[in-house]
């Protein structure tokens, strides 16, 4: 089985003291150059979408290539739905062959966030499939999805245990002063408020919003019980940009599998980064 769910590789990662990069992909050239550059590098893997994502390339279109891409490349992986809002929409792609969701109802209010993220956890663990949610509420933008500064939370560490106990899930993301996008000035990690949330709960912690982050940052937080890091911006960004600069110094290019290959060498150095940063090379 190549498909798996995130389960076991965050609780290894726990025990061994790394994390698991989370690349947010949205077609064929991101797919491949994540899956084949974990496969040289020998780090366990996540591939993620956004419910925009699905939508765009379709669901079976990304299981059907994910799948043969990691029977190629001998690179069991998970296929992670990111930023998931409805527990029909998730069902659908469990259905469909996804082994790992993120609900999140960090937007509700706590108690209907809990209620929401209970029925989800339910109905996936009858299928063998891992369960991620958020407590605390990420700044900036991720799909279409906008929070402004204002109604940026943080993780309440004493809430965190009781609603990993309400919900039963399997990993818990956590707002300690990440945002979505770029940084516009250098991020202040609340890095205490992450060892008390590791002090209050026992299952992985998941760090979203790293695209752009310093590698100190990212090393001090897998330290403190981050086992999973989330980064999306930054691959869009070195893709597009190498692209830009091919076609403008090409204007008559027009074959795809001559002006995408700059992109996918400029993102690939990001994915070698970010693996580097989480420590988990040959970690498979």
């Amino acid at each position: 089985m190549y498909i798996i769910s995130t389960k076991a590789m965050l609780n290894k990662a726990q025990r061994e003291g790394y994390a698991v990069p989370a690349f947010n992909i949205h077609n064929l050239e991101t797919l491949q150059v994540v899956v084949e550059t974990a496969a040289e590098l020998r780090s366990p893997l996540i591939v993620a979408g956004t419910p925009g994502t699905f939508s765009y390339a379709g669901v079976g279109n990304i299981v059907a290539i994910a799948s043969d891409l990691a029977k190629s490349y001998q690179q069991p992986l998970a296929i992670h739905l990111d930023h998931h809002e409805t527990l029909s929409d998730i069902a659908g792609k469990v259905e469909a062959g996804v082994r790992s969701v993120m609900i999140d109802g960090s937007h509700l209010p706590y108690d209907e966030n809990c209620a929401l993220v209970k029925a989800v956890a339910d109905y996936c663990h009858r299928y063998d499939v891992s369960v991620e949610a958020e407590l605390g509420r990420l700044g900036g933008q991720e799909d279409d999805l906008i929070v402004d500064a204002k109604d940026t939370l943080y993780t309440n560490p004493a809430q965190a245990r009781e609603f990993v106990e309400k919900t039963g899930i399997d990993s818990l993301a956590v707002a300690i002063g990440t945002a979505h996008g770029l940084y516009a000035a250098e991020p202040k990690l609340d890095f205490d408020r992450l060892a008390e949330i590791r002090r209050s709960v026992d299952i992985p912690l998941v760090l979203h919003g790293a695209s752009g982050l310093p590698t100190t940052d990212i090393r001090r937080a897998i330290s403190l019980g981050v086992c999973k890091v989330n980064v999306a911006t930054e691959l869009k960004i070195a893709f597009s940009d190498a692209l830009k600069a091919y076609l403008l110094s090409h204007p008559t290019a027009s074959d795809p599998r001559h002006y995408m290959v700059p992109a996918k060498a400029a993102m690939k150095d990001v994915v070698r980064k970010v693996i580097h940063d989480c420590g988990c090379e040959g970690k498979l």
